[in-house]
């Protein structure tokens, strides 16, 4: 697949979204964009601001291999699957359970809900530590292990998370390792005016679902998809230096006790990648550096007392390594 047709998958994946999810343009480029790089997204809201609508309609628009190129079982995998995450869940309710069939006599593995294209955690911060880290692996290695007996995942397997930034009794805060998986962290904010009133012109079509005039994306066009961003849009080494500066900068900050990882350096080039594609780009440009470094970077920092929000902070670090990226890049230009 070359970057057309990549970039025919994204707009597709996009014109559904957006006809189910008013005023969340930003939102739904980044989710595509994770979903693009082989990311993961948490995302953080207020109840009743579209983000299951959101998870629910991107499932919803990946239909199933029809060829002989489709993995074993994948047309058994469900396109989307919800957890909702409790206090009492278990590890198994997540990954899986190994059960006894008394007509085989043997025991048999039943597939838990995140063996699916895209899996919802609703709340994820409701829930146990323990069953928290059951996503781990899968979301890591796109695998899970139970009875130590190891279960492939989907190819696609993608994961968005919710968590309520308000309502905070009885949570359990995410762990730095845990937060270190998801390739974005987005904050949703209350859409305008004017998209409330496209919210509530457009109720009753919405409730009918997609319009049927939009088709659904293949399985293999993401995979594809994701492939050809990797091989079709290049990355120079002033954008890993760009990537590296800024994260040094980050955590040389006296209001920074814990700075971005490595693996979230690693994590951020396919991103780059994927916003260029989106933008028509066959190349990584500053305005790519800039415009991800708060989705990636806010959540993996921790913050010293007295300093409240990543944002600025990241802006300040961030702001003399993007100005030289970009020298360098208009003085490739002019070559």
């Amino acid at each position: 697949m070359d970057l057309s047709l990549a970039h025919s998958t994204y707009l597709r994946l996009q014109e559904r979204l957006r006809a189910a999810v008013k005023g969340r343009d930003d939102v739904i480029d980044l989710v595509l964009i994770a979903l693009l790089a082989d990311g993961h997204v948490l995302l953080e809201d207020y109840p009743g601001s579209g983000k299951t609508l959101l998870a629910k309609t991107l499932g919803d628009s990946i239909a199933h291999d029809s060829d002989e190129a489709a993995p074993v079982d994948s047309a058994a995998l469900p396109s989307f699957r919800r957890v909702q995450f409790t206090p009492d869940l278990l590890p198994s309710d997540v990954t899986g359970t190994t059960v006894f069939d008394a007509h085989t006599g043997l025991f048999q593995f039943r597939r838990g809900p995140v063996f699916a294209y895209v899996v919802l955690a609703d709340e994820i911060n409701r829930t146990s530590p323990k069953v928290q880290s059951s996503l781990l692996e899968a979301m890591a290695e796109k695998q899970v292990t139970v009875d130590n007996t190891t279960h492939k995942l989907d190819e696609l397997f993608f994961v968005i998370a919710t968590q309520n930034p308000l309502d905070l009794a009885g949570t359990y805060p995410l762990p730095v390792a845990q937060l270190d998986r998801f390739l974005f962290k987005v904050r949703m904010e209350h859409v305008s005016r004017d998209a409330e009133l496209d919210v509530l012109a457009t109720a009753r079509e919405r409730r009918e679902g997609v319009p049927q005039r939009l088709g659904r994306v293949r399985r293999a066009e993401v995979v594809a998809a994701r492939q050809a961003i990797l091989d079709g849009v290049a990355v120079t080494p002033q954008v890993h230096e760009a990537l590296v500066d800024v994260a040094r900068a980050l955590r040389a900050d006296r209001r920074v006790l814990q700075g971005a990882s490595t693996r979230s350096l690693v994590m951020a080039l396919p991103a780059m990648q994927a916003r260029a594609m989106i933008h028509g780009r066959d190349h990584v440009a500053p305005e790519d550096v800039e415009a991800l470094l708060g989705p990636l970077f806010g959540h993996r920092l921790e913050l010293a007392p007295g300093t409240d929000e990543a944002a600025p902070v990241i802006a300040e670090c961030a702001a003399p390594v993007l100005e030289r990226l970009a020298r360098l890049s208009l003085q490739r230009a002019a070559i």
